[in-house]
């Protein structure tokens, strides 16, 4: 297995990433050219747009300038922050709830409501609607939230039309930013192409109900999927645009101003990676992150480690250390949380996503027993490493938030599955 030789990503990263002849990925080189832009220039192209887009808004009598797709988290704190208060805009939030809430999240989600006085729209997917998507989808394609991408990535745009609110104004675009698919040049948008082949895994809501092997997800299961047609989009003229193409987008800056001005609050600490203020909504994250090691080989330590070195705030050293800690052949404790939520066993759970495994970096023993062929430690010191390497700038840190109310460590599965937040 070939690994970046400057960051910590695979060859097999989906989505796919490309190598040069020096051996660094498309998502390092893109990250390169995000750093010489001029980035006032592109606020003051932000604002043009924000500015138009109020005009429309008025002409279709919308009580709203904008959606903004928000879960509570960094993200939706920063997105907000900046389109109320540096913009003037007046947006409406709308949050699609998946079903699989931690209490932390509750807090930041209703946290975000109060700080910057926005109306909040919400979907409420029942749990035993969640439970059937999240078996049907684990075995088809390992994603036990899968609806939650598929719901914050239509929802917002089932409501824009709703609403006839022309803008819909989402953070970064995660498959450029992280990997490189496109660059500030391409001017990539929203698009319905991408969220299927990307966000839902291929699969649109007509899809799941046409497969033989569907027997109980019903049309009243997939509502929040189904995206509007091309004649209701193009009736209010909806478009969706990504802050990150506008924004330097610095996550951990974006946290930890969240955390000193707005108070929004983070972990203490994480079972799967050393970031402690991202996907904090989601109860069942852990699990998904495994998910993710365990058809590809790595997980989203090795995204946030990966960014971190290309923020100059972390070796490649360290950040192969952190991923050794927290995600290399680790079993995740939240995985028996969902087991008993969902009602299958361990065995079950594994045997499921299997077939999905990446031939390219496991292999089974005579035992059956599968095994990691390769991982990104034994490429500590691959040729070209100190050529491909950036000087540090900083040294990475975490600001902690301090939470308002206390939360419960070292809980059972049964009290764990307790805290379990469905609305």
């Amino acid at each position: 297995m070939r690994y970046c030789l400057r960051c910590c990503f695979p060859e097999n990263t989906k989505p796919y990433i490309i190598f040069d002849e020096e051996g660094i990925c498309s998502g390092c080189r893109t990250f390169e050219q995000r750093q010489k832009t001029n980035w006032n220039e592109k606020q003051e192209e932000l604002k043009n747009i924000l500015e138009s887009y109020k005009e429309k808004a008025r002409k279709n009598n919308s009580p709203y300038d904008c959606v903004i797709p928000v879960s509570g988290g960094k993200d939706s704190h920063y997105q907000t922050y900046l389109v109320t208060q540096v913009y003037k805009m007046k947006p409406l939030l709308v949050a699609y709830n998946h079903g699989y809430n931690s209490r932390l999240g509750i807090r930041n989600l209703n946290n975000l409501v109060n700080q910057f006085g926005c109306d909040l729209l919400r979907y409420n997917t029942n749990p035993k609607t969640a439970k059937k998507l999240s078996l049907y989808m684990l075995a088809k394609v390992g994603d036990i939230t899968w609806h939650h991408h598929a719901g914050i990535f239509t929802f917002p745009i089932q409501t824009a039309v709703r609403y006839k609110i022309p803008l819909v104004i989402w953070g970064e675009h995660g498959e450029a930013f992280l990997r490189g698919m496109h660059n500030l040049d391409d001017g990539v948008e929203f698009t319905k192409k991408q969220r299927q082949e990307h966000s839902m895994r291929g699969f649109e809501p007509e899809d799941i109900l046409d497969e033989p092997d569907n027997k109980d997800i019903t049309t009243h299961d997939l509502g929040p999927f189904f995206y509007p047609s091309d004649d209701e989009i193009e009736s209010i003229g909806v478009r969706g645009i990504y802050i990150g193409n506008y924004d330097s987008w610095d996550q951990k800056q974006h946290a930890e101003m969240m955390i000193k001005d707005y108070g929004f609050e983070t972990f203490q600490n994480r079972e799967d990676t050393f970031n402690i203020h991202s996907s904090i909504d989601d109860f069942f994250e852990v699990t998904h992150n495994y998910l993710k090691y365990l058809k590809f080989g790595y997980g989203r330590c090795t995204d946030h480690a990966s960014l971190e070195i290309r923020w100059q705030r972390m070796t490649r050293e360290e950040a192969i250390e952190m991923i050794k800690k927290y995600e290399h052949n680790k079993r995740p404790k939240n995985l028996d949380i969902f087991l008993k939520f969902a009602g299958i066993s361990d065995e079950e759970f594994h045997k499921s996503v299997d077939h999905l495994r990446d031939p390219s970096v496991w292999e089974q023993d005579f035992s059956g027993n599968w095994k990691q062929k390769d991982w990104i430690g034994n490429h500590i010191w691959d040729k070209g490493v100190e050529d491909a390497r950036l000087p540090l700038k900083d040294k990475w840190s975490y600001m902690k938030s301090e939470h308002k109310k206390p939360l419960h460590d070292n809980t059972t599965p049964e009290q764990e599955l307790d805290e379990l937040q469905f609305l």
